[in-house]
């Protein structure tokens, strides 16, 4: 079998839906072993433990309530953060205002918004 380029995968990926994504994503975990989930930091876990409960909430979602007049830069960033194919992405943002991602912490959110909004998309995160 011939080897195939960085470019090949990426290309072939970015044809697949969402669903396919998963699919591939749990065949190579069983594949090789792994997991795509991120690590968990155990002392930062502890500390916010000892602190007590927090002041705001722990899971927000991030909303593109318009993407402006920069569409294709809006889509672009979607893509990125979700990890999305290019026309579900687009599919997404056409369907504004819409949940971008959900269940995620504060930071990460405010994270996101801030480059949808430098691509030029209003965002709002409850």
């Amino acid at each position: 079998m011939a080897k195939l380029t960085n470019e090949e995968i990426i290309a072939a990926l970015k044809e697949m839906t969402v669903v396919e994504l998963n699919e591939l994503v749990k065949a190579v975990e069983a594949e090789f072993g792994v997991t795509a989930a991120a690590p968990v930091a155990g002392p930062a876990v502890a500390a916010e433990e000892e602190e007590g409960p927090a002041a705001g909430p722990t899971e927000v979602t991030l909303f593109v309530k318009n993407c402006g007049a920069s569409k294709v830069q809006v889509i672009k960033a979607v893509q990125a953060i979700t990890g999305l194919g290019l026309m579900d992405a687009k599919k997404l943002v056409d369907q504004a205002p819409v949940a971008i991602k959900e269940h995620i912490s504060p930071v990460e959110a405010e994270e996101h918004k801030k480059t949808l909004e430098a691509a030029g998309a209003e965002c709002e995160i409850k």
